[in-house]
């Protein structure tokens, strides 16, 4: 039997506290007019002490199991994208799955940094095109705001917590690119460029947490070549162009990398889904905070059209092609 996924639900979580601009500003040496000008970010949320990451994930998937109109008894497959889990084990995706009710299928954690959530996204596809699976709750989740470093100004500015999840259904038969579905996945990494963004922390080489540092121009340059080629293989291998997207969910890094992906698609900023102003970069929980925010307010609509694209520390870079 073939099988295909479809996404049925989506689900977001943001922490209460907002931070902006001008808040840091008295904290670093930075403006408002700084950090708008060079990414576009105005604010951010940022998690209560004692908010876990774990806790961000449940608020989320269960916001997306009520949109899809699905019971979390029925879900047999938890993944859960981040770079900050709860504990260095078990897996943060294994303390949801015990909070959403339904254990004994596999739940495990990915670690992909931004990318995590295209990358966990791609996992559970092939689970349920393999039949393993029926149902899978796909979240990306991260309180980046526990390994910033508070006094470096080119990092601290960019960042913040959430998280957003999505409610995979299978459906019989492989389909069409005029079906809904995710049509298809593609995933790179390059293991070579590590210095350039990374934390400088970990349980086997410094026992320690660490914070996030990172070469910004040189992430820049490599972002503008390798989503710009991603965006295209998607396109490519399913025969279109790129007129036929309905709508760009991009991770939200920085504005000017997202002008620059929809200019290479020619694609006008209507049909770009932006949300870094208010979330800054939340990482693996970027584009299904932005992919629920067009849902629900009624952008993205059944049957259209969604390129997912991402790129994060590692490097890692993916993208994925969805009718929904």
């Amino acid at each position: 039997m073939v099988y295909r996924s479809v996404i049925v639900g989506c689900g977001a979580y943001l922490p209460q506290k907002v931070v902006t601009n001008a808040e840091l500003a008295a904290r670093v040496e930075t403006t408002d007019d700084w950090i708008v000008e060079r990414t576009g970010i105005r604010s951010r949320h940022i998690a209560a002490d004692g908010e876990t990451t774990g806790d961000l994930a449940t608020h989320a998937a269960l916001d997306a199991l009520r949109h899809a109109g699905v019971d979390p008894s029925e879900v047999d497959l938890v993944i859960v994208a981040t770079a900050t889990p709860d504990n260095t084990f078990p897996a943060t995706a294994a303390k949801v799955q015990a909070r959403l009710g339904c254990p004994g299928g596999p739940a495990f954690d990915v670690q992909a940094v931004c990318s995590g959530f295209v990358y966990a996204l791609a996992v559970a596809d092939n689970f349920i095109k393999a039949g393993q699976v029926r149902t899978a709750v796909v979240i990306g989740a991260e309180t980046f705001s526990r390994i910033l470093d508070w006094s470096d100004r080119t990092t601290c500015v960019l960042f913040g917590d959430g998280a957003g999840a999505v409610v995979l259904r299978r459906e019989d038969g492989a389909g069409t690119n005029a079906d809904r579905g995710i049509l298809s996945t593609h995933l790179h990494s390059d293991g070579r460029q590590h210095d350039l963004l990374y934390v400088d922390g970990g349980p086997s080489s410094t026992q320690t947490v660490g914070h996030l540092r990172m070469t910004g121009k040189e992430v820049f340059r490599h972002a503008v070549v390798n989503l710009a080629q991603v965006v295209e293989e998607a396109i490519v291998a399913n025969g279109l162009t790129p007129a036929d997207i309905d709508w760009l969910v991009p991770h939200q890094a920085n504005k000017r990398i997202i002008d620059g992906t929809a200019r290479k698609l020619q694609m006008s900023t209507d049909r770009v889904v932006v949300t870094v102003e208010r979330h800054a970069n939340t990482s693996a929980a970027s584009i299904p905070l932005a992919l629920n925010e067009a849902v629900k307010d009624g952008r993205i609509r059944p049957g259209q059209l969604v390129l997912l694209e991402a790129m994060g520390g590692g490097f890692t870079w993916g993208s994925a092609l969805v009718r929904m």
